[in-house]
């Protein structure tokens, strides 16, 4: 009998690869090593060096450049995958981003602009992706993208991804709730605090995860395997009757005060 944890026959689209440190490739190597199908997605050029050494690990998967902003592109990326796979079983969306005059600053002082460029690259697009998605899951199937605690909670120097990120976990329960009934299951991964390219911008972000280490009741931080563990959990039938929720990996930071 096949494990409830397998993905063998599964399909899907990862996006925001960046390098070995980026959540995305924790993912796809967990979904890789399941037994899944992957297209996988970038958003920088500058990141392609980065990622090409990476591939042989994710089984030779094939690489698409897309900027999330042009819909064009985004639209290219789903039609490679509706020609390689036919259907789709999963979508991983990895992608953040604000500038960092934004980051950097007070939400009240945040441009209009830059909030909308926030708001578009980080929350919209994982909307648009569900759009695109839905015609290609028939048979129901899992879209995730990324959270952080700094949604529901006062972290300081995460400025404007705060108010961006909790619009994002609202859209997952909308989103859960509409298309549920075709059997598409929605989630986002709060992750604890993870070192990768885009929380380099976050000020004081190395103190902030040695405070982090001594205080989560495990007594150490997450990593991006254990993001990827995660998402295999939730797009197996493990995670038939999970819809719709914010899922905390973060060695239990959550609960301490």
């Amino acid at each position: 009998m096949q494990s409830v944890f397998s993905l063998e026959g599964k399909k899907g689209i990862v996006t925001g690869l960046a390098n070995a440190d980026s959540i995305a490739f924790g993912c796809a190597k967990a979904l890789h090593e399941a037994g899944a199908k992957l297209l996988l997605s970038y958003g920088h050029a500058k990141s392609e060096p980065h990622i090409t050494p990476l591939l042989p690990a994710l089984g030779h998967p094939s690489l698409v450049f897309c900027d999330v902003r042009d819909d064009a592109q985004l639209q290219a990326l789903f039609a490679q995958a509706k020609e390689e796979f036919g259907t789709l079983d999963f979508v991983i969306h990895a992608i953040a981003f604000a500038n960092r005059e934004d980051l950097h600053g007070r939400v009240v002082d945040s441009s209009q602009d830059g909030f909308a460029l926030a708001m578009d690259i980080s929350c919209h697009s994982f909307i648009r992706m569900a759009r695109l998605a839905e015609p290609l899951m028939p048979q129901g199937g899992c879209l995730l993208t990324m959270s952080y605690h700094g949604a529901s909670k006062v972290v300081p120097t995460y400025s404007l991804m705060g108010p961006v990120k909790a619009a994002l976990e609202s859209s997952v329960r909308y989103m859960a709730e509409e298309l549920g009934p075709q059997g598409i299951r929605v989630h986002a991964i709060s992750p604890g605090l993870i070192k990768t390219r885009a929380a380099s911008g976050i000020a004081g972000f190395d103190a902030m995860m040695q405070e982090e280490c001594g205080k989560t009741p495990l007594r150490r931080l997450v990593d991006i395997h254990d993001i990827g563990q995660t998402s295999v959990f939730l797009i197996s039938d493990a995670g038939r009757s999970l819809t719709g929720n914010i899922v905390l990996v973060d060695a239990g930071a959550n609960i301490k005060a």
